[in-house]
């Protein structure tokens, strides 16, 4: 899960000092955080419970509802397909919500604004659960909502401190952090019993019940929260240093790169801002290969889960429940890399920087699709493999996920300038789109007998490893440079 915010907040921290003639005053935290924290539980628990039912509801609903054998295949791939076009548009809306944000509304109106659009999706799922067209409406509602918050919810948190508090920053985030994880867990246990006990009416209205909740905890904040005003359109902005500069190109002089005939125009601040993030980019070039393995947990996981035995530590799981595990052990890794094993690591003289980090997460995630194709080449056997295998899978996901979203988010707020580390936070959420838009494309294709037609079974998941064996030797060579450089 894509929560770890907490780590960047370190930044803002430092130690007060008061004079000694002063009594020092313990420092409290802002009076709007819990209204925040209330409404993060809330909200994420709507999101992640709707969504881990998701995948399993339009294969029975929509694409497969007499349980045909015969069509199996290609309505998993019609139900995958629909789920990453939709995981897509989330990870991409952060940066119009964003924009909507800084430029025109605050962030506090942009979420209320945004927030009811989320209830009313909630409110379509539960109306139409029969009717697709409906139904997808109301999914585009909840991405507008759940993507075009995303970027104003944390930031959020770090607008309410000034400087009598901030040395409490990390710890707000660290609560942030701790309250998306407690939702989406909680949730993803919850929800998928209550559509097996008692229907998709309360499995899809439970969540937007929650969703609902959430909105009225942050409105009941309003009088409590720091509201930073709009600051308007922005002259100077990535998207527009480089428009200037292709369309100036015959401008370029001998010795200059394409961003240089950005000078005419712009400060030189600001190229050297935007040349900084696209060499950041480069090192996110791979990272959509790893979202294209990791987003597969959400909907080919949950499929194959199906067919494996789902009694595991003496517990009868139900498929959707075992992705539960994501939210139940980034909780215990992310505490245990950052204080324990990469402080060990280093009094030991090995060296822990970010492109380490990234490429050990690239191979990580490489065992852990390994062992899933290995599952489903036990189940296209006809065999019945334990689920415990697959806990064992999302074991390996989550520590690739710590390594890379962790990582990726600090190395993006510690090396891109100052005025752009909104743009390149957007660019990194955009690997997180574009993962999805690879498994639409590809189950699109599967779906209706396209090109990637023949990726059935265990095939699906063999093509993953190949692919992502190619992005871990792309990846390397790209850093190769750069190793023999001090890495901060």
């Amino acid at each position: 899960m894509h929560k770890t915010f907490y780590r960047n907040a370190v930044a803002f921290g430092g130690k007060m000092y008061l004079p000694r003639s002063m009594p020092k005053q313990q420092a409290k935290l802002p009076a709007g955080i819990p209204y925040i924290m209330g409404n993060e539980i809330a909200e994420r628990f709507s999101f992640y419970g709707m969504s881990a039912i998701l995948t399993t509801f339009l294969v029975k609903q929509f694409f497969n509802p007499s349980g045909d054998p015969s069509l199996s295949t290609v309505a998993n791939a019609q139900s995958s397909n629909m789920v990453h076009l939709f995981f897509s548009l989330v990870y991409f809306l952060p940066v119009l919500g964003g924009l909507l944000a800084d430029w025109f509304l605050g962030k506090y109106k942009t979420i209320v604004y945004l927030s009811v659009v989320y209830c009313a999706g909630h409110l379509l799922l539960s109306l139409f659960p029969a009717n697709i067209s409906g139904f997808s409406a109301g999914l585009v509602c909840i991405a507008l909502g759940a993507g075009g918050i995303k970027p104003c919810v944390s930031s959020n948190v770090g607008d309410q401190f000034d400087d009598s508090n901030k040395s409490l920053i990390p710890k707000a985030f660290g609560l942030f952090f701790f309250c998306i994880n407690i939702g989406a867990f909680l949730s993803q246990i919850c929800i998928p019993y209550v559509s097996e006990n008692f229907g998709y009416a309360w499995a899809f209205g439970i969540p937007g019940i929650l969703m609902g909740i959430a909105t009225i905890i942050f409105v009941a904040g309003r009088n409590k929260f720091i509201r930073k005003p709009a600051a308007g359109i922005r002259k100077e902005n990535f998207v527009a240093v480089n428009m200037y500069a292709i369309a100036n190109i015959n401008k370029r002089k001998a010795g200059e790169t394409v961003l240089d005939v950005a000078r005419h125009k712009y400060s030189e601040e600001m190229v050297k801002g935007v040349k900084a993030v696209w060499r950041i980019l480069v090192f996110f070039s791979m990272v959509p290969v790893f979202y294209a393995l990791y987003y597969q947990s959400t909907s080919e996981w949950i499929l194959q889960a199906q067919k494996t035995d789902l009694h595991f530590l003496g517990i009868q799981w139900l498929p959707e429940q075992v992705q539960s595990a994501n939210g139940m052990l980034v909780l215990f890794f992310i505490p245990f890399f950052t204080f324990v094993l990469f402080p060990f690591l280093e009094r030991r003289g090995v060296k822990v920087n970010p492109l380490n980090k990234f490429g050990l997460g690239f191979i990580i995630s490489l065992s852990a699709i390994t062992i899933v194709y290995w599952l489903q080449t036990e189940i296209d056997k006809g065999f019945q493999p334990n689920v415990g295998w697959q806990f064992f899978a999302y074991m390996l996901l989550t520590i690739a996920e710590v390594l890379i979203y962790q990582t990726g988010l600090e190395y993006a707020y510690t090396q891109a300038p100052e005025r752009m580390k909104s743009t390149i936070m957007a660019f990194f959420l955009l690997s997180l789109s574009i993962g999805n838009i690879i498994l639409s494309v590809i189950n699109g294709s599967i779906a209706g007998g396209g090109l990637f037609s023949g990726l059935t079974g265990s095939r699906y998941y063999f093509f993953f490893i190949i692919v992502m064996l190619l992005a871990i030797a792309i990846y390397f060579f790209l850093i190769k440079p750069y190793l023999k450089k001090p890495v901060k």
